[in-house]
């Protein structure tokens, strides 16, 4: 939970640095004409600038410097001061007119999760969450992550709630941003994967590490991100740049059969789908990729030569389905997943030989 943020006090008003300058010049009982006459400039360029319509410019900053003894970089800093402040109040009054579109994005949850601060002021709630995006507006959000130009596949996870899919996907960003990654090299990606196989027998808390860890070497950065409410999203894949890969979990179903085939299925999606798409897997879509990615994920998992036979010619009590997973070197959840999936088994059955996946 993260604690509501008071209004921080923002002035309607920033004093210009020539007001600085009128106070020292007074102090030394000195006039605007003597001051311009000290500095070779017009008398009309300082009175501006005192009255704030003139900028003090790095040649004047030295002039003054040389009349009244204050170092030219004070001066500099109080102008570039002023023009920021004079900026952001130009950007309040431009986000204040945007404060609505906040209802497109989730942000008790956000905030639930600490991905970003709760103000009371909305005006400074849309500033954190434009930075959180990394974007200035909300039409530079829109722009990214629903406009028209967005090479990406369009996922029905959008249709649900856009807000939502478009900050867990940001989040994904985020933590991968933080993961350092070899450059991708497709080779060492498919010897990982085969390592990654053999994990699966691990305890949650030893594999969710260890496949980071793995795959970072790979040049893939493996993502965990809780799932926000209203997005329905089980994992995604994109490539941030043409050396970098990212594979996204939720862990939306929170058992080992279900977190691993999402797992391999966006592996699929690397090593069949090219570096120009976004896939978002949210068990809504089932066009030919998906297909690909599926049959990708199940065979990588229990190989079809293994499990058909297994599947039609055996009593699938507890002690075989134990008995074929240690054969085929996976967890028994993942089997006992498969076979509920295909309708081998109720899906009331075996489920204590899945392992529950919770977030801490």
């Amino acid at each position: 939970m993260v604690d509501t943020i008071e209004n921080r006090y923002i002035p309607d008003y920033v004093s210009p640095p020539g007001e600085t300058l009128l106070e020292t010049i007074e102090a030394l009982d000195m006039s605007q004409v003597e001051l311009a006459e000290r500095t070779g400039r017009p008398t009309k360029t300082i009175s501006e600038i005192i009255k704030g319509k003139a900028a003090i410019t790095p040649e004047t900053a030295l002039q003054l410097e040389k009349v009244l003894g204050t170092p030219a970089s004070f001066w500099m800093n109080r102008e570039r001061h002023y023009r920021e402040s004079l900026a952001r109040l130009e950007e309040q009054a431009r986000l204040r007119n945007d404060v609505e579109w906040l209802k497109t994005v989730p942000i008790k949850a956000m905030c639930d999760l600490g991905w970003i601060r709760r103000f009371q002021d909305k005006v400074e709630q849309l500033d954190e969450v434009l930075r959180y995006f990394g974007v200035a507006t909300p039409g530079a959000w829109e722009d990214i992550w629903r406009g028209e130009h967005v090479a990406f596949r369009r996922s029905k996870a959008f249709e649900c709630n856009p807000g939502a899919v478009a900050a867990w996907l940001r989040r994904g960003e985020i933590v991968a941003q933080s993961i350092e990654c070899l450059t991708y090299d497709k080779k060492a990606f498919k010897a990982a994967l085969k390592n990654a196989r053999s994990l699966t027998v691990e305890p949650v808390k030893y594999f969710t590490t260890k496949l980071v860890q793995m795959f970072a070497e790979a040049g893939v950065a493996v993502a965990f991100v809780p799932e926000l409410p209203g997005t329905r999203v089980c994992g995604a894949t994109r490539w941030p740049t043409q050396h970098k890969a990212i594979i996204q979990l939720s862990l939306r179903y929170k058992t080992n059969d279900h977190l691993w085939f999402t797992f391999f299925h966006e592996a699929g999606h690397i090593l069949l789908h090219g570096k120009s798409r976004l896939f978002i897997e949210s068990n809504d879509d089932h066009g030919d990729t998906e297909v690909e990615a599926d049959l990708f994920a199940a065979d990588l998992l229990i190989p079809k030569s293994r499990y058909e036979p297994f599947a039609v010619g055996s009593v699938l009590s507890e002690l075989r389905v134990r008995q074929f997973a240690k054969e085929v070197g996976v967890a028994p959840g993942i089997v006992v997943g498969r076979l509920q999936h295909d309708g081998k088994l109720p899906r009331t059955h075996l489920n204590g030989l899945k392992q529950r996946c919770e977030w801490t």
